[in-house]
């Protein structure tokens, strides 16, 4: 195989609609719903097998964590937005990422630089300072890559989910909080929270056939702690409880809709919908995709943008609501909650350290 560097290609609805129709778009859903059923009815703090591709995983997210350790914020009381310290720990990672990807074993060594794209933008945006969906997508396009080169395989998606995965979620959470990583524009009204999408996708799926658990669970307190460690789901909603006030239905009214649906499988075929519609269906996600040659473009290729315009390269923005998705682009800035949260003498417990209008949601 002849690897490449990734590129944007996508600029327009036709090109979008062409993805949706592609293989590639074929194979994330796919990885997404083999994910998905592997750890239906499993715990966080279930037994599983960890294959050395997955070590290496886990092994890469804790040198990544503790890069962000000793980058640390810049003194910037004075603004509620991004951190420009973030910048560098963008950099740091990015020159790091060759040395790293040395830890993963059976990695072809000419597949590096392709696959360290998808890599470098898991943590989110070096100009904007932002991150949203788009940039998760990334890290399940990177899981994608090692197993498309044979890293790990099938007999490790539980691993790849309740460890890799929910690692890397805790290794953002310490990204957001250090350096105030503006939603990209999904401000947790339009979305599900200010920045994620698959924790509660896979999530959902954790607590398919719960016995007692049910979705309007996540109003109770006493649940949320006593089964946010065994449940991502629930872990998530007891993060945003602890920098948001208010109820869920002011700050995050689609999970409060969705906490009304009867049972967990209908929240989690809802929500593999929802991924196909606002996540891989949105144009302001998917232009900034990124095809090489283990995810490829298969349609006509648009010329090769400058290195000065590469970073809104031929790209619009979402006119109106329908066409904003779980992680749009370049939106208005939006202050971190962390910085909103800190403002207002918030205590964000545990960070740092590890309605009307809305949309219908898919869950009938």
């Amino acid at each position: 195989m002849a690897f490449v560097h990734p590129r944007k290609v996508i600029l327009s609805k036709e090109q979008l609609a062409h993805f949706q129709q592609s293989k590639t778009h074929n194979e994330i859903i796919t990885y997404v719903e083999q994910l998905n059923q592997a750890v239906a009815g499993v715990k966080l703090s279930a037994d599983c097998t960890i294959s050395p591709g997955v070590q290496a995983i886990l092994s890469i997210l804790d040198k990544v964590e503790q890069i962000a350790t000793d980058t640390p914020p810049i003194d910037n009381k004075a603004s509620r937005f991004g951190n420009p310290a973030f910048k560098t720990f963008y950099d740091k990672v990015t020159e790091a990422s060759p040395a790293l990807h040395t830890l993963i074993p059976n990695l072809p060594e000419p597949a590096v630089p392709e696959i360290s794209t998808y890599f470098c933008e898991s943590w989110g945006n070096r100009t904007r300072i932002d991150y949203g969906s788009g940039m998760e997508l990334n890290f399940l396009c990177w899981m994608i890559c090692l197993e498309r080169l044979g890293v790990v395989d099938k007999n490790d998606h539980v691993a790849l989910v309740i460890r890799a995965f929910w690692r890397y979620i805790q290794v953002m959470r310490v990204l957001q909080s250090t350096y105030w990583l503006e939603p990209a524009g999904s401000h947790g009204v339009w979305g599900l929270d200010d920045y994620h999408f698959l924790p509660f996708l896979f999530g959902s799926a954790q607590l398919r056939g719960h016995r007692h658990l049910r979705p309007k669970s996540i109003h109770d307190p006493e649940i949320l702690e006593e089964f946010s460690k065994d449940y991502m789901y629930l872990a998530c909603i007891k993060f945003i409880d602890s920098i948001k006030t208010a109820s869920l239905r002011w700050h995050s009214p689609m999970l409060d809709d969705i906490s009304a649906v009867k049972t967990w499988d209908k929240v989690n075929s809802g929500m593999i919908k929802m991924y196909r519609a606002e996540v891989l269906g949105k144009l302001p996600v998917i232009q900034h995709f990124l095809f090489g040659s283990i995810l490829p473009w298969d349609g006509p290729l648009p010329p090769e943008p400058s290195q000065e315009e590469d970073e809104h390269w031929g790209h619009g923005h979402a006119k109106d609501e329908r066409e904003v998705g779980w992680g749009d682009c370049c939106g208005i800035p939006v202050p971190a909650v962390f910085g909103a949260a800190r403002a207002d003498g918030t205590r964000l417990p545990g960070v740092g350290l590890s309605g009307p209008g809305i949309r219908p949601i898919p869950f009938d």
